[in-house]
């Protein structure tokens, strides 16, 4: 049977593409207008409160298999060190300062993994949520059309644009959100004497790590919608350079109350799902 400090890979992978998929088509809508708010054509122009599920087709696809990858490399990862912790006898008065370092560690490795498959559907999804193309399926169609002019590599550059600044709101984002998810958990097993943290616990945690991390993070998110929306590649510094002429700083906290809202119930749905399902698949929920 699964354990807490050594979870089966399986059962991490499934319940990873559960809670990706439901909190993906949950909470589409609120991404898709954080989306707009942050296009350098504008909310309205980009296509205001109109067609809000354009592009959910690359998000289906997307989704399972993107959070399948980040919760099984995330828990193997966090067995694999919390397990060499305890082999070295280096855990007792340590293990309070090593095991965020351990989750941290963990998390920033499972969003790596995870942008293989995220940032391609991130692309896809948030062109045709600006209005650039009517869905994510001519949006593909019109990205693999140029390696005519481009080649191949070219294609397969345009399709993971915005890859560096992803990986580098990402790591940071779940280095604030799962070591904050984690405590919260470790904190409520130890006042309540149980061994297993129910699925509604698991979402009001990460509801409010989620919205802690999401707001910190905002201004690295602004960059990475405004590189993947651009018509021509640009690099990221003078895409800064750039944004900060046009608008300001004030443009890089563009869309931050419908992400923070989007990413707190898209947390709470998130890690309550996996909480359920992981329960479910382990065994944890009969303890």
């Amino acid at each position: 049977m699964a354990t807490q400090t050594s979870p089966a890979f399986t059962t991490a992978l499934l319940s990873g593409a559960l809670a990706g998929t439901t909190v993906d088509l949950s909470l589409y809508p609120l991404d898709t207008l954080k989306t707009r708010l942050q296009s350098s054509s504008g909310f309205l122009a980009s296509g205001g409160f109109t067609g809000i599920y354009r592009g959910v087709g690359s998000a289906i696809i997307g989704s399972a298999p993107g959070a399948a990858l980040f919760f099984s490399t995330y828990e193997y990862t966090k067995s694999f060190l919390s397990a060499r912790r305890h082999a070295t006898g280096t855990n007792g008065e340590n293990g309070d300062w090593t095991a965020p370092i351990e989750h941290m560690l963990a998390a920033s490795l499972g969003e790596v993994a995870a942008c293989a498959v995220r940032v391609p559907t991130e692309v896809v999804k948030q062109r045709a949520q600006a209005g650039q193309y009517p869905s994510s399926l001519l949006t593909l169609q019109a990205i693999l059309a140029q390696h005519r002019t481009i080649g191949v590599s070219g294609v397969w550059r345009e399709l993971y644009r915005g890859w560096s600044v992803t990986i580098m709101r990402e790591v940071p984002f779940t280095v604030i959100q799962f070591p904050l998810w984690e405590s919260m958990k470790e904190y409520r097993r130890r006042t309540s004497g149980k061994e297993s943290i129910s699925a509604f616990e698991s979402g009001v945690f990460g509801s409010l790590a989620g919205a802690i991390a999401a707001g910190t993070t905002t201004p690295l998110d602004v960059l990475k919608t405004r590189m993947m929306l651009a018509k021509e590649k640009t690099a990221m510094i003078p895409l800064l350079r750039q944004i900060l002429k046009d608008s300001g700083p004030r443009a890089f906290f563009a869309g931050i109350g419908p992400r923070i809202l989007w990413i707190s119930a898209g947390g709470a749905i998130f890690l309550g799902s996996y909480q359920w399902a992981y329960n479910s698949l382990s065994g944890e929920s009969r303890r």
